[in-house]
């Protein structure tokens, strides 16, 4: 029982992780109430459930005719897997792609008794029950016939996942710019506000924590200091305009980054379904700006 090749393994692994994609998509759409293509990436395959439904197999082979002990090494090593995997995504990407925050008896939002309960139900029926069927069609596919299906499959997975891991880095460069954007247009209109002031003017400073909000209020104090310069010129010396010019730029390219040209191209289309595979995606440390990309690809969907 579980005794296979490496490529019968690596069959497995895709075998499980396109299961996975089906569950997750199905389950996912259900509560969407709309088609959703689930996971970090755009082919149908989930690799943590490539990984899970091996590791089922790995510790349940010890105790397999031991059903509750199969069951508590399900718990365990499905609960640790899911556990690293959360914690290392989110530590290189700044991202969770699931949160069980709202769950009771959770970890960190990483983990939480109810999965933990499940994937020991799940490895139980899995080992005894589902890989039974799986494991005799692995066994009549001709060896050949499978180690070249399994190949292309993985050109197919390998170039899908490097994809998916730069978009996923583009993704947390974003985040970290926006974050950095946001600072910087609090500090310009904190200067505008001095400058105005100075010239007995009251512009009203921003304290907005969204971009769309920031630059709003932006756009509408240079547009007052300019119709002011325009109206009263020898009111404002040319340090004071050459700063204000030097500000309006520095922010031009500042939106420039943030605003680019509609979604379009290969790259953009695989972003903004990655974003709409995920709507459960959280960010902690970036959570405004997550969900300020997220609602513009929203808008971009029903346009």
């Amino acid at each position: 029982m579980f005794e296979y090749l490496p490529i019968q393994w690596l069959f497995l692994f895709y075998f499980y992780s396109f299961f996975g994609w089906c569950f997750e998509s199905a389950y996912v759409s259900i509560l969407e109430k709309k088609p959703v293509n689930r996971g970090f990436m755009r082919g149908p395959f989930l690799p943590l459930y490539g990984c899970g439904g091996v590791m089922m197999l790995v510790v349940s082979k010890p105790f397999y005719g031991n059903l509750l002990l199969v069951y508590v090494a399900g718990c365990i090593g499905a609960t640790t897997l899911e556990y690293i995997t959360g914690v290392t995504m989110e530590a290189l990407f700044k991202v969770r792609y699931w949160d069980y925050s709202h769950k009771p008896f959770n970890f960190k939002g990483h983990i939480c008794l109810e999965s933990t309960l499940f994937w020991g139900v799940l490895t139980v029926v899995f080992s005894h029950f589902l890989q039974i069927p799986i494991e005799h069609m692995v066994r009549a596919i001709p060896y050949h016939v499978l180690s070249v299906l399994t190949l292309i499959v993985t050109f197919c997975i390998g170039g899908d996942f490097m994809i998916a891991f730069k978009t996923a880095i583009d993704l947390r460069d974003v985040l970290i710019y926006m974050e950095k954007a946001k600072d910087e247009m609090r500090k310009m209109q904190k200067r505008l506000d001095a400058l105005v002031t100075s010239k007995s003017e009251n512009v009203k400073g921003g304290i907005e924590t969204r971009v769309d909000a920031l630059s709003a209020t932006l756009e509408s104090s240079f547009k007052k200091i300019r119709e002011k310069i325009n109206v009263n010129p020898s009111g404002y010396v040319n340090d004071v305009k050459d700063e204000i010019s030097e500000l309006y730029a520095k922010y031009r390219i500042l939106m420039s980054k943030l605003t680019p040209e509609p979604i379009k191209g290969f790259f953009e289309w695989y972003r903004e379904k990655t974003i709409q595979g995920n709507p459960s995606m959280v960010s902690e440390k970036f959570k405004l700006s997550l969900e300020e990309i997220k609602e513009k690809v929203s808008n971009i969907r029903k346009k």
